[in-house]
């Protein structure tokens, strides 16, 4: 789930990776510690992880406050290519709760942490490939966007940097991301197992 900031001036997204960087380390671990590409088996319990992931926040994509602020957001969102997903392996979605719009700067912390995944997926996406997945069968959340994955996350967190925020809404947008990825790491314990979550 890596997420990447470029180099220079602080900026918000900077700030963020820098308050999350603990819990995105625990999350990080404990996917690799599941090997969730070791089979087709576990890939596909790395589907139901993924897909409860987004359908949690699809409520934020869909959300119109935020697309005032966030352009493109509606694009960005994942959860069909998961629906794919799992039907290209005869699975049906697991069962799983759409999350609730958040008030602005926790939604802001929530969406930089899910689009920042999609960074790291690049190196999921090859890890699926050694399985048979790609971007066209089993895989398609993790393609990249047409105009590359570092200029699209560029793009957002360009559109993310700017909004305005108090030093209240900046506090309270750090505390949400870093509770989007203690979900997560919940996530990956209910779905790829505790052993490897790890403790929370």
């Amino acid at each position: 789930m890596t997420i990447a900031t470029d180099a220079g001036p602080e900026t918000r997204a900077k700030r963020l990776r820098a308050a999350t960087s603990a819990a995105h380390e625990r999350v990080d671990h404990a996917v690799m510690a599941a090997n969730p590409f070791a089979d087709r088996e576990s890939y596909a319990r790395f589907l139901r992880f993924q897909f409860r992931l987004h359908r949690h926040v699809e409520p934020l994509y869909a959300d119109p406050a935020m697309h005032a602020l966030l352009p493109d957001l509606s694009v960005r969102s994942r959860l069909a290519a998961l629906e794919q997903d799992l039907a290209d392996l005869g699975l049906a979605p697991p069962d799983a709760a759409f999350g609730s719009r958040l008030p602005q700067a926790e939604a802001l912390g929530w969406l930089y942490v899910v689009e920042g995944s999609n960074m790291g997926a690049a190196f999921l996406a090859k890890d699926a490939a050694k399985i048979g997945f790609s971007d066209t069968f089993g895989a398609r959340h993790l393609a990249g966007h047409p105009e590359g994955r570092g200029l699209h996350w560029r793009r957002f967190t360009a559109a993310l940097d700017a909004v305005e925020l108090d030093e209240d809404s900046e506090r309270a947008a750090e505390q949400a991301a870093c509770a989007a990825f203690d979900h997560v790491l919940g996530l990956i314990g209910d779905e790829l197992g505790r052993e490897g979550a790890g403790s929370r």
